[in-house]
């Protein structure tokens, strides 16, 4: 930067030489213009000549006021870096709508696509091309190569006033086949190797979080688990092999402990990609064997005793057998609804974290006394409660049913069920005492309450924090 466009206190500064350069050059003027005057003026036509030499500087000094007020020389903002210059306005209030953050992520949405585009040179330039055709942005790419072809996935970001038709139909001008497109949310900006990793550390802390890691892994789908023989006995699923097998749109992949997972995705097929990353993750679980959380929450009821709640599996199948014993035939009727000989059979399944999470709730002396499960059923999960008769009335079974409906938040479900008969007050009140929305079915006696979590989460707090609390009242408790 020169010294004269050096500013200080907001003020040009100028310096002595300037102004001595400035006077000479105009005292080397006069001089040139007084020598050619004397020159011109002493000949026959000096006169004249001087005339008509002023007649054409004035013409040509108008000449040059006029072009350069109909075409600036100045060049554009962009190519010198300078900012705008300020519009003057009125004070006051402003009509229009500040660029406020707010107003400029509503001016744009988040769309994920894939597209099928042949395995040739520039066919993703194409793609790119025509997206930016339409001012659409491509925050992220992924490609998966198929035997014939490639599926391009793509995160964009474009104008709120550009529909998913409109994206559709330049991709599709510009070689793309078999496009999908569904609108994204700011999760999508993480990026995969991250979200893999972020999904693989779950997995190892935990069993249950297996089928949750893979929902997330494979967005919308339905995961199932299927045990190698059924409770009551029968034949099981069909053996897959040890590598899986990918079937357009359904995975099937051996389960660590026998059974089969499958996952299916109707709306998009699955690529050999997300079937390596699927199978990976399984892969990771198997190796690591059957694992939860060891930690517990101590609870103080009202009348003074202390309870644990902890996870539970298939470690606790005696202990919960031997709360079966000490249960009523009427409460674990109200539970299983069947025959209460056949309680017992379904502990195994019940305790397993492949299915989801138990929560126990142990007393000082180590008994079993109340039991919490969160069961992943394909695109639902059901939620279930038995507590001891001796133990009934206590704020328990509301306590575990909080802390259940607050798992499933975590883990991204959109609403809970619970299966029960419409004279198991203590059930339907604990629906009730969470706050949320609730829908209620009943058939033949059975009543099925569902309760959307899209509302305000239940105020409870995640297990485990390892802390010592202080159990509400029985009034209105399961």
């Amino acid at each position: 930067m020169s010294d004269v466009t050096r500013a200080k206190h907001g003020r040009p500064v100028h310096h002595w030489r300037r102004d001595v350069v400035e006077l000479a050059a105009l005292f080397t003027a006069v001089a040139v213009a007084d020598a050619l005057a004397n020159l011109i003026g002493h000949g026959p036509d000096g006169p004249a000549l001087l005339v008509i030499s002023a007649a054409a500087l004035i013409a040509t000094a108008g000449f040059h006021t006029w072009w350069a007020r109909r075409h600036g020389h100045a060049p554009p903002v962009g190519d010198t870096g300078a900012r705008p210059l300020a519009v003057l306005r009125k004070a006051g209030p402003s009509d229009e709508q500040a660029a406020t953050p707010a107003a400029v992520e509503a001016a744009s949405v988040l769309w994920r696509m894939r597209t099928t585009v042949k395995d040739e040179p520039g066919t993703l330039a194409a793609l790119c091309t025509a997206l930016a055709d339409r001012r659409v942005d491509i925050l992220s790419l992924q490609a998966h190569p198929l035997a014939e072809g490639t599926v391009d996935e793509f995160l964009l970001r474009a104008p709120a006033d550009l529909p998913a038709a409109e994206i559709n139909r330049e991709i599709s001008l510009a070689g793309g086949s078999s496009t999908w497109i569904e609108r994204a949310d700011a999760h999508d900006l993480v990026d995969a190797p991250t979200r893999i990793l972020g999904l693989a550390a779950r997995t190892a802390l935990d069993t249950a979080e297996l089928p949750l890691a893979l929902r997330q892994l494979l967005g919308r789908c339905t995961i199932r688990s299927l045990p190698a023989a059924s409770v009551g006995g029968g034949r099981g699923p069909e053996a897959v092999p040890v590598e899986g097998a990918l079937e357009d749109t359904v995975l099937r992949l051996r389960a660590p402990e026998g059974g089969v997972i499958t996952v299916e995705r109707p709306y998009l097929p699955f690529t050999p990609t997300e079937f390596a990353r699927a199978r990976a993750l399984v892969e990771l679980d198997t190796r690591l064997g059957p694992r939860i959380p060891r930690s517990q929450d101590v609870l103080t009821l009202p009348e003074g005793n202390a309870i644990a709640v902890r996870r539970a599996d298939t470690n606790d199948v005696e202990a919960a057998k031997a709360m079966h014993e000490r249960c009523s035939a009427r409460t674990l009727g109200m539970r299983y609804h069947g025959p209460v000989g056949d309680a017992d059979r379904y502990l195994n399944h019940l305790l397993s974290p492949r299915f989801g999470r138990t929560l126990a709730v142990q007393t000082a002396s180590g008994r079993i006394v109340g039991l919490g499960h969160l069961l992943w059923d394909g695109d639902e999960t059901e939620v279930a409660l038995l507590v001891e008769d001796e133990w009934q009335r206590r704020g328990i079974g509301a306590e575990l049913l909080c802390r259940l409906v607050a798992m499933a938040v975590e883990a991204g479900c959109e609403s809970v069920y619970a299966v029960t008969q419409a004279s198991n007050t203590g059930m339907v009140a604990a629906m009730r005492g969470l706050g949320l929305p609730l829908d209620y079915q009943i058939e033949e006696g059975t009543l099925v309450i569902t309760a959307r979590l899209d509302a305000t989460p239940v105020a409870s707090r995640l297990p485990y924090d390892s802390m010592q609390t202080q159990l509400g009242g029985p009034t209105g408790r399961a």
